[in-house]
C-alpha cells in the first residue's frame, strides 16, 4: 500500500470529497423483517494528514440531518422530527477521526468521536482504501476510501421511545467517499 501512495506525491496537505462520487448512508431494520436504507443528502468530508501511508490521517465529516432521505417524504419527516433527530435543535451530525490504525493490505481501523443528537461517542469504524491514482479529467490524484461500522442508536438518545421491535437499535453506517488532492 505504502509503494502506491506515495507515487501520488505529497500527503502535507488535505484531500477533500467529490460528492458527486461519494456517498453517506446507513441501514436499519422495520419490524424485524426488513431492512430500510437511507443517507444524507448534504454533507462536507475531508482528509489532512502527512505521512504517505495515511498513518496520521485525520478524517472529519459534518452531515446536514435535515438532508435525510430514505426515499419516503412522511418517514424523513418524521425522521427529523423531535422523535428521532430532532433536525431543528441538532443540525448537524460530526465525525472526527482520532486515531487510525492498519489491519491489512488496505486495510484499516478508524477511531474518532461522533457526535449525534448532542451526544458524542467515541465509535471504532472499519475502512478501505482505493487508489490512488490520477484522475483522467482534473489529472489529480484521487484515492477512495469506504468506512463502515455500527452503533445504537440508543447511545445517542435517538428515537428513544421507539423498541428494537419497531425499528432496530443497530444502526449500519457506511460511507464511501473519493478524495481529491490539494
Amino acid at each position: 500500500m505504502t509503494a502506491l501512495m506515495i507515487s501520488a506525491g505529497s500527503y502535507a496537505q488535505t484531500w477533500t470529497v467529490d460528492k458527486n462520487h461519494s456517498k453517506v448512508g446507513f441501514t436499519v431494520t422495520h419490524l424485524m423483517v426488513s431492512d430500510v436504507d437511507g443517507m444524507f443528502k448534504t454533507f462536507d468530508a475531508s482528509i489532512s494528514g502527512t505521512k504517505p501511508d495515511f498513518s496520521d490521517a485525520v478524517f472529519s465529516l459534518t452531515v446536514k440531518t435535515n438532508s435525510i432521505f430514505t426515499d419516503n417524504d412522511q418517514r424523513d419527516t418524521h425522521l427529523k422530527s423531535a422523535d428521532f433527530f430532532d433536525a431543528d435543535k441538532n443540525p448537524e451530525i460530526t465525525f472526527h477521526s482520532t486515531s487510525i490504525k492498519k489491519t491489512g493490505d488496505n486495510q484499516f481501523k478508524l477511531t474518532g468521536d461522533l457526535t449525534m443528537h448532542g451526544v458524542t461517542k467515541t465509535v471504532v469504524l472499519d475502512g478501505s482504501f482505493r487508489g490512488p491514482m490520477t484522475n483522467p479529467m482534473s489529472h489529480k490524484p484521487d484515492a477512495g476510501f469506504k468506512i463502515s461500522g455500527k452503533v445504537k442508536r440508543s447511545d445517542f438518545k435517538i428515537g428513544d421511545k421507539f423498541p428494537d421491535a419497531m425499528v432496530s437499535d443497530e444502526v449500519i453506517l457506511t460511507a464511501n467517499g473519493e478524495f481529491q488532492q490539494g
